[in-house]
């Protein structure tokens, strides 16, 4: 009669969902737990919360995982919109990764594993504040932490979700890994690939720090010359700066490889002139408010299923879709 046969806990599906709620926004499970019985005078211990979080996570997150390989599986039935009866304004999609600490190790015995994170929304969802910096009001995220291969359904789904076949513009930018490449090669042909500006400018200033051993009088002025060629379009100006081959330690990128693998990437004069964005500033932001700030607390380890669970709860709650995609289908 109260819907509890069956059900781990002793509690009710709402209950279950409450406790969810609480166990992916606070900073613990100790925390949810303390919070739980503060606002709905339950006693629930932090593990019992963390049980019914990862619980009602992986459900939601297989939902999504199911949606994803069909979108993925019947890419062709896709309804696109024909030339010229696109709507005018630009999607873009944003993606970056992420380290979360596992319990678990890998072949070269690191517990790091590395989450994806996407973020999927179009120029009609942004507000301008009076610092000339947006808002984003509508925007969706999608995280996973394994394979390229098995998120790219993932980010076909939100950016379907965001508008894609019926916007006329589609802008990807990343930090120029391979996987990012071949995913939008594969996904979204049509796209315009950019390479964060941001990631570009940190990778510079790196080479700088070595090239010149750290001493800021020299590498700063060589790295901000540096920049200015690539944002003004003197990438070959820029290429001349650099030696034809060089042996670099690891962590230091070789610009002149970087730059040539992104040629088709940096034409940031190009790109500002018709408006786009040349930065992931957007998906930064997420990285903090999504992935550190509830899995990255000191001294925290996850198993992959726990933390895959929390993360697509987080995505859910950020991209204001608790009510329909976690509730609707928990107590469906």
């Amino acid at each position: 009669m109260l819907g509890l046969e069956g059900l781990p806990h002793k509690m009710t599906r709402y209950m279950m969902l409450e406790v969810a709620y609480y166990g992916q926004s606070q900073s613990s499970f100790a925390d949810a737990s303390a919070m739980l019985e503060r606002a709905l005078h339950m006693e629930i211990n932090k593990e019992t919360v963390r049980l019914v979080t990862e619980e009602v996570g992986r459900q939601v997150f297989e939902a999504d995982r199911e949606q994803a390989e069909y979108l993925v599986e019947n890419m062709h039935t896709l309804e696109m919109a024909k030339e010229g009866e696109q709507t005018e304004g630009t999607l873009y999609l944003m993606t970056d990764g992420s380290a979360v600490n596992t319990r678990v190790e890998d072949e070269n015995g690191s517990t790091w594993r590395e989450n994806k994170l996407a973020i999927a929304f179009t120029d009609k969802d942004l507000i301008k504040r009076k610092d000339e910096k947006n808002i984003i009001t509508e925007k969706e995220y999608a995280a996973y932490i394994g394979s390229a291969e098995d998120f790219r359904g993932q980010v076909l789904d939100i950016a379907v979700n965001a508008g894609y076949g019926r916007v006329k513009d589609v802008v990807v930018i990343g930090d120029g890994a391979a996987w990012i490449r071949n995913m939008v090669e594969e996904l979204f042909p049509d796209a315009v690939q950019i390479l964060d500006l941001y990631h570009l400018k940190q990778n510079v200033y790196t080479y700088a720090k070595h090239k010149f051993n750290y001493n800021e009088k020299e590498y700063v002025p060589w790295a901000e010359s540096f920049i200015e060629l690539v944002e003004n379009g003197r990438v070959a100006e820029a290429m001349e700066w650099l030696p034809k081959t060089e042996k670099l330690p690891p962590g230091v990128v070789n610009l002149r490889t970087y730059l040539t693998n992104n040629k088709d990437k940096i034409n940031y004069p190009e790109y500002r002139a018709k408006g786009y964005f040349v930065g992931s500033g957007a998906i930064e932001s997420a990285n903090k408010v999504i992935v550190q700030r509830r899995l990255k607390q000191a001294g925290m380890r996850w198993s992959v299923a726990g933390a895959q669970a929390v993360l697509t709860l987080r995505t859910k709650v950020e991209s204001r879709l608790w009510d329909a995609d976690v509730k609707a289908l928990f107590v469906a």
